[in-house]
């Protein structure tokens, strides 16, 4: 097993047991960038907060 399987495998547990946290944490993530950036990257933000929700979401589903 590799270090990076070991990180994803440690990841998808947080993300189970504290999703909620983390997808706040991501919403936190992108407005402090917003905010440094002075919005200039807000829709590619945006984007990625979205894509970021959208999995914590999935793997809650999936049961991890």
């Amino acid at each position: 097993m590799s270090v990076f399987d070991n990180i994803k495998g440690k990841a998808e547990e947080l993300i189970g047991s504290h999703g909620d946290q983390v997808k706040d944490g991501i919403e936190k993530a992108g407005d402090f960038v917003d905010e440094k950036t002075d919005g200039r990257f807000q829709d590619q933000v945006d984007g990625l907060q979205q894509a970021g929700s959208d999995y914590v979401d999935g793997q809650a589903q999936n049961g991890q």
